[in-house]
């Protein structure tokens, strides 16, 4: 199926609606939630049904007319649209605070993002782990991104950095950047 011109904002709200339908299943109603309306969906997204009706439709047909989705099977299509039905290789720069809070979040693992290695500049950290994840000299970024096929970059490093990180990562191959740095990079 070809998905041209889809724009951003409808991909954003695409995982709103999927956050909200697991977190029906994660509630344990997926009973009451067999299947859902567009207007339900809207009520608890807080997005107008008619917007989500369109928004879907950009990706073919889910629901039934005046019945609505079901769940599980709508759940599965948006994790393909998304892309959260594979697994993606992650690194991060930034050995610090922010570093161990994300290596630590669970949501990552359970979404897909496997993080494969951590980076830093300290010579002090360098050669450490961080929980199970070696902690490498981020001089060796490029190589690192090239020989594990990383898919995505997570910097977290002081403003000053940022955009050299930036660019050794995209320079590596990286195909996505998350950038929590206090800067705006290019």
């Amino acid at each position: 199926m070809k998905r041209k011109n889809i724009p951003s904002v409808t991909i954003n709200r695409l995982s709103i609606y999927h956050r909200c339908l697991e977190k029906i299943l994660e509630t344990g109603k997926e009973e009451e939630f067999k299947i859902i309306s567009s207007f339900r969906m809207a009520e608890l997204t807080g997005i107008n049904s008619a917007q989500i009706r369109k928004d879907l439709a950009y990706f073919g047909e889910f629901g039934k007319r005046g019945l609505g989705y079901p769940v599980i099977d709508l759940i599965r299509e948006l994790k393909k649209i998304l892309g959260l039905d594979k697994k993606w290789s992650v690194i991060i720069a930034g050995a610090g605070n922010l570093g161990e809070a994300l290596l630590k979040h669970k949501g990552f693992p359970k979404r897909g993002f496997i993080i494969k290695g951590i980076f830093d500049n300290n010579p002090s950290k360098i050669g450490k782990k961080l929980g199970h994840i070696f902690i490498y000299d981020i001089k060796e970024v490029e190589k690192f991104i090239q020989a594990e096929n990383i898919n995505i970059g997570i910097i977290v490093v002081p403003a000053d950095s940022a955009q050299e990180v930036a660019d050794k990562m995209v320079t590596g191959g990286i195909k996505a950047i998350l950038n929590f740095a206090p800067i705006h990079i290019i």
